[in-house]
């Protein structure tokens, strides 16, 4: 009987044993496999709205896919020796999209929040940039971000802006994309909607809708690609092909062609 306990006990030792070694191997390699799988795949699967002129959308005339987004995760997919793969999807669920692992990281001004910092890396910025209130253009009733409480505000909620809005008090009106609620405000549906500059700036000088900006005071935001928490070797390999870019001047290149002025710092 004593024989026949202690045959028990060292075979329990040894599934113990066995179970916390897989564990650690496991989680040794769960640090380094997104980067592994994406070389084995041979492709960088990318989130990106591919409606928010002028970094990600698609082209009238060809319909591909193009903007300083697109064309900066191309290169860095291009330098890390694979193809970039988009994969489209409304702001609103595109960091879920995330944590769920259809895409790999997310080329679409994703901005560097502490909140965010609580579910995701980030790469080094590649965008540094401000946010801005748009009004119809006979709306002399917003001159301040102070000014919208009680407002309608057409906005993605989840986005920055969108929080933005709705911390001054303004009401929020849910869009899935700037372009959208841009043209509810032209319509004055909404009272205005907070986005980024240099969005703002391309849209109104192509369209000819009735709106006009207004001066706010608002803290420099900086914009990167997340990626999941643990996945330390693909955020260390993006940091590493960023810097590449900036030293050699691809990343002021790509930015001056779309923006005429260097956005990358």
């Amino acid at each position: 009987m004593k024989r026949l306990f202690a045959m028990l006990l060292a075979v329990m030792s040894m599934v113990v044993l066995s179970a916390c070694g897989s564990g650690g191997d496991e989680s040794t390699a769960n640090d380094s496999d997104a980067l592994q799988e994406i070389k084995e795949r041979g492709t960088l699967r990318i989130g990106t709205e591919g409606t928010y002129k002028p970094f990600s959308f698609r082209d009238e005339k060809t319909d591909k896919l193009t903007g300083y987004d697109v064309e900066v995760a191309r290169e860095i997919a291009k330098r890390m020796g694979v193809k970039a793969e988009f994969v489209e999807s409304p702001w609103d669920s595109m960091l879920t999209g995330l944590q769920t692992e259809r895409f790999d990281t997310v080329a679409n001004q994703v901005g560097i929040t502490e909140e965010r910092k609580e579910k995701f890396d980030y790469s080094r910025p590649y965008t540094v940039s401000y946010s801005q209130i748009v009004v119809h253009k006979d709306n002399d009733s917003i001159q301040s971000l102070e000014d919208i409480k009680g407002k309608r505000a057409g906005q993605t909620p989840t986005s920055n802006y969108g929080k933005m809005a709705k911390k001054a008090g303004a009401k929020i009106v849910a869009y899935e994309d700037m372009m959208t609620s841009m043209r509810d405000v032209a319509a004055k549906r909404v009272d205005l909607s907070i986005n980024d500059r240099l969005a703002i700036a391309a849209m109104m000088k192509e369209t000819d809708l009735p709106l006009k900006t207004v001066k706010m005071e608002s803290e420099k935001a900086q914009m990167a690609f997340p990626v999941n928490k643990g996945n330390e070797s693909l955020k260390k390999e993006l940091d590493r092909v960023l810097k590449e870019m900036e030293q050699d001047g691809t990343l002021a290149k790509i930015s001056k062609k779309w923006f005429g002025e260097d956005v990358s710092k």
